[in-house]
């Protein structure tokens, strides 16, 4: 995994514009589908049992976000990855606020234990969470340092055949076969509700064509942040400049920012 993994990755995405399957939460809906159509993906909330059958036989992947559950969203949930595996669809999963109560929890490991094709996206709380452990998480915020969460990491590619991205200070892009650290980003960015949700979504894209690593989505959306940052004066122009980083991003502002460390 490499610079020119994430370049080939963008190039892919932008040729093919993958349709993704966003079952996201209520509160980051318009971010998420934003993000997808400003790096070049095309987005679909859909939440209908009744469709979704129908939307997983053609869509590029599923992202699946726990962020606002209920037992009726359980259910559609679980029954869209059901749909996803017979199509042979990845499915991105993000544990929002897991360990903050035993339904996320639940839902989580029942979710990342049911799908065939997987990628998991979360703070360091939720992915130790997810594997069992003891979280320090607030609420959806994490309390604990990314590098802490590498086990458990480590624990949940074993257990569900997975790659998982760790988002943090550093991002931790854990494999079966490798593990990657990316340091780019801005201190601002978790000012902004949704940004990790955009990023799971963003990842769902990049899964479609292939790049079932989370990497891609990782720098892609870390430096498009830092570059917003720079052009901000606080969280509410970052929300709007990040979609304009993410829209213009380029070649060489992936080559000249990225910060890789295998």
């Amino acid at each position: 995994m490499s610079v020119e993994t994430v370049i080939s990755a963008l190039a892919q995405l932008r040729e093919q514009k993958p349709l993704v399957v966003n079952i996201t939460n209520y509160v980051v809906m318009n971010n998420s589908a934003n993000a997808l159509l400003a790096i070049g993906a095309s987005p679909i909330m859909a939440h209908s049992r009744e469709e979704m059958a129908e939307m997983l036989s053609f869509c590029g992947a599923l992202v699946i976000n726990i962020g606002t559950l209920d037992s009726t969203w359980v259910t559609r949930m679980q029954y869209a990855v059901e749909q996803a595996n017979a199509h042979g669809k990845p499915v991105i999963l993000d544990p929002v606020g897991c360990g903050a109560s035993q339904l996320r929890t639940q839902t989580a490991r029942k979710i990342a234990q049911q799908a065939q094709i997987l990628v998991i996206r979360g703070n360091a709380s939720e992915i130790i969470a997810l594997a069992g452990e003891v979280s320090q998480s607030k609420g959806v915020d994490a309390q604990d340092s990314s590098d802490s969460a590498v086990d458990a990491a480590n624990v949940l590619v074993k257990e569900y055949q997975c790659s998982v991205v760790i988002s943090g200070e550093t991002d931790h892009i854990v494999t079966q076969n490798s593990h990657i650290k990316l340091q780019n980003g801005s201190d601002m960015m978790p000012l902004v509700t949704g940004t990790g949700c955009s990023l799971s979504a963003i990842t769902g894209a990049f899964a479609a064509v292939g790049e079932l690593t989370g990497l891609a989505a990782a720098a892609v959306m870390s430096i498009a942040g830092e570059v917003a940052a720079e052009r901000s004066q606080g969280p509410g122009s970052l929300q709007v400049n990040l979609l304009d980083a993410l829209y213009q991003l380029d070649e060489d502002t992936l080559r000249q920012r990225i910060n890789l460390i295998a």
